[in-house]
């Protein structure tokens, strides 16, 4: 029922975008985990795949023992899509043999796509390429563009419905996370949703508490004055 792709950068910082026609497919189908690593579960989702495959990721499990630990001890695995990628190290996939066609996954360095309900294989091919044509974009631009490409391909043969794309650097929390859970063009809506954030809330997040600060920026006028610098940056 899904289309996604999980990414990582070289600071083991990881993303992943999603595209369904099903609502909310953000909501339940994404994990991701400072410096572990991200999941996504698809098809006849089994939404305990995400919190205990991170577990096992930290626990130092490379991805295709995590893989292998979920879908063996889960007796509906012919009918789910996993795929994991760690913030080091390979990722690894499983499209189970009752997935709806078109059904798979594709493996690249620093990224994975896996789909089902596909309009076909091209899909998939179309998403891995625009993600790799986009190497010079920050990671979340890149995460919509393969998207973008992947619904211009065919996207879920059923038609579309929700969208989400999350960003998860060097804190507990998520540096972007954006959803989209009903929209006749969620992968546009999600476009400018990004576009959106990038006015306020992007840099207003650096200037929360977080790890290595606290308590954060606490002076409004500095908030403000780190917002104009965030825009005058070239990007």
């Amino acid at each position: 029922m899904t289309w996604s792709i999980l990414a990582r950068d070289a600071r083991g910082h990881v993303g992943v975008a999603i595209a369904s026609r099903f609502f909310a497919v953000g909501a339940l189908c994404v994990h991701t985990r400072r410096g572990i690593g991200a999941i996504a579960t698809q098809a006849l989702m089994n939404p305990l795949y995400g919190p205990a495959g991170l577990d096992l990721l930290s626990g130092g499990r490379p991805a295709v023992e995590v893989v292998e630990a979920l879908t063996s001890a889960d007796a509906g695995r012919a009918q789910r899509q996993l795929h994991v990628l760690p913030a080091t190290g390979p990722a690894a996939a499983w499209t189970g043999d009752h997935c709806v066609d078109w059904c798979g996954h594709l493996i690249g360095d620093d990224f994975s796509v896996a789909g089902n309900m596909l309009a076909g294989p091209q899909v998939i091919a179309a998403t891995a390429q625009a993600y790799r044509d986009t190497a010079a974009l920050p990671m979340a631009e890149r995460l919509l563009a393969a998207m973008a490409a992947g619904e211009a391909a065919g996207g879920d043969k059923r038609g579309k419905q929700a969208a989400a794309l999350r960003i998860h650097a060097d804190e507990d929390y998520p540096q972007l996370d954006l959803r989209v859970d009903d929209h006749a063009e969620p992968i546009v809506e999600l476009q400018r949703l990004y576009r959106t954030s990038l006015v306020r809330y992007q840099p207003f997040m650096a200037c929360l508490a977080g790890r290595h600060d606290p308590v954060g920026v606490i002076d409004r006028a500095e908030i403000e004055a780190r917002i104009e610098r965030f825009h005058a940056t070239p990007r």
